[in-house]
């Protein structure tokens, strides 16, 4: 989305802030550094710094996604976001848990050049390896038209958080009725595919969500942007490590 002009915060490793003119989108990389001296740019923090409680399952630092591959950008399994988002993010938890549920969260933010990584592989009609898994029912080619696949992700904005939940009595996550990053209509809110029980489910992790600040996806019962996020015109480009 580009609407008006924003400024880049500075990068805690060298780079240099860019004022962005009127109706034009930034992809802002960030030099990369030895890894044991890595910060994060300003702005951004580790999820697990904020929420010591949340849980990790970093889908696209594993082969466990719908390209079958780990993805670029992705050096490490961590979850990022903005400060802003952190917070909000926090609220929700102290809510979930208090009603028996940690937070497990599979992608935050998403460097620019994981989503060109998606665009690359979406244009390789015959790499299928994950389509039972991810999307049985759609052929590899509609994947980009009906929007499952875009050349840019809000992910990479920083302020973006996919996740589900899990009881912590029993350590299992809660039945959502797909699974993450599933191609197909019974992901979507509101959808008639799945039963009560976990329709159930994803009103809890909705309703604290949404009471925390945060705006659901119709299409992704896992997937929720800050209302209020901080760099609404800006897409990152630093890695994940």
């Amino acid at each position: 989305m580009v609407a008006t002009s924003s400024q880049v915060p500075t990068s805690a490793t060298p780079s240099t802030s860019v004022t962005v003119p009127e109706s034009t989108t930034v992809i802002k990389s960030s030099t990369e550094p030895d890894l044991s001296k890595y910060s994060l740019p300003d702005g951004f923090v580790y999820v697990t710094d904020v929420i010591p409680t949340a849980q990790l399952e970093v889908r696209y630092f594993s082969n466990d996604n719908f390209t079958g591959a780990v993805i670029d950008g992705y050096e490490a399994p961590k979850a990022i976001l903005t400060k802003e988002a952190a917070e909000a993010l926090k609220i929700a938890a102290d809510t979930l848990y208090e009603q028996g549920y940690y937070i497990k969260i599979f992608d935050a933010y998403r460097p620019q050049r994981a989503v060109n990584h998606f665009m690359r592989w979406a244009q390789e009609l015959d790499d299928t390896k994950m389509k039972q898994k991810y999307y049985p029912e759609l052929d590899k080619s509609v994947l980009f038209e009906l929007g499952y696949i875009a050349e840019k992700s809000g992910h990479s904005r920083g302020s973006t958080v996919d996740l589900t939940l899990v009881e912590i009595s029993t350590g299992e996550e809660l039945d959502m009725g797909s699974g993450f990053d599933f191609f197909g209509e019974i992901s979507n809110h509101g959808t008639p595919l799945i039963t009560p029980e976990q329709e159930k489910n994803r009103n809890v992790l909705r309703d604290a969500m949404v009471d925390a600040g945060f705006k659901l996806y119709s299409g992704e019962w896992w997937h929720y942007k800050l209302k209020e996020e901080p760099y609404p015109d800006t897409y990152f480009d630093f890695p994940v490590k």
